[in-house]
């Protein structure tokens, strides 16, 4: 049935009947006049045919415009919010989604390294960003007071990876315990995205002596935060450049 709706019959039906009538005329049943009026009349039959497909046309390209105005308001109104909450039960997956898409340079700020001392979260985050072929280098910012885990736990592990000499000496410098993030560019956006936590509870939770991240926030390229964090990281920099 739907075949047959989709027919054009009023073309088939002229052409047949042209056909019929050059046949008559041929055997010289009709003669020219009424050729010529059957001809005319099928003619204006195909004209007003064209006519009315020629409005239904115009009216469904209107609609269509008028749908793709709708969406567009649609996709301006739905803004990409500025920062994700991950929490415990997506934190391994997105993390790990992020050090895997990061490119470039990635800096580390103000990281604990006691929560590497399990193999399991250097597995998940740090060793994937050193093997991570798209990394050109990984800088942390660091704690002074974490000089001996880095030594003494942090090293050997890195060793062990391929590509650890991207992993740059820390840059010590003396920093309150209150934020820490990880700044890389992402290749699915190319733009610098952050993970951000926060010290303490409820962001971090404290383990035997080590503080274990919780709730993670995902910042996104389009956020003014991020041109936040990478001055606090510059600042850093510049003072450490400086005192030399």
């Amino acid at each position: 049935m739907k075949r047959l709706l989709r027919i054009d019959w009023d073309v088939i039906a002229g052409i047949t009947a042209a056909s019929i009538a050059i046949v008559l005329h041929l055997l010289h049943v009709v003669d020219v006049e009424v050729l010529f009026t059957i001809v005319l009349v099928l003619l204006a039959l195909l004209l007003f045919r064209d006519l009315r497909r020629e409005s239904h046309d115009e009216h469904l390209d209107e609609t269509v415009n008028q749908i793709k105005g709708d969406v567009k308001s649609i996709e301006l109104s739905l803004e990409t919010p500025a920062a994700v909450l991950v929490g415990p039960r997506y934190l391994r997956s997105e993390s790990r989604r992020f050090v895997e898409t990061a490119r470039g340079e990635m800096v580390w700020f103000n990281v604990c390294f006691l929560m590497f001392r399990s193999q399991d979260v250097f597995d998940l985050l740090l060793k994937p960003a050193i093997e991570n072929p798209r990394v050109r280098s990984i800088q942390f910012i660091s704690n002074e007071g974490e000089k001996e885990l880095w030594e003494q736990n942090m090293l050997p592990k890195i060793g062990e990876c391929d590509g650890s000499g991207k992993v740059l000496e820390p840059i010590w410098r003396t920093l309150p315990q209150t934020v820490s993030f990880i700044l890389a560019e992402t290749e699915h956006k190319g733009q610098t995205e952050a993970l951000l936590s926060f010290w303490g509870e409820p962001f971090m939770a404290r383990t035997v002596d080590k503080q274990v991240p919780r709730y993670v926030f995902w910042v996104h390229g389009h956020s003014d935060l991020v041109a936040q964090l990478v001055d606090v990281e510059r600042q850093h920099r510049m003072q450490v450049h400086s005192s030399k």
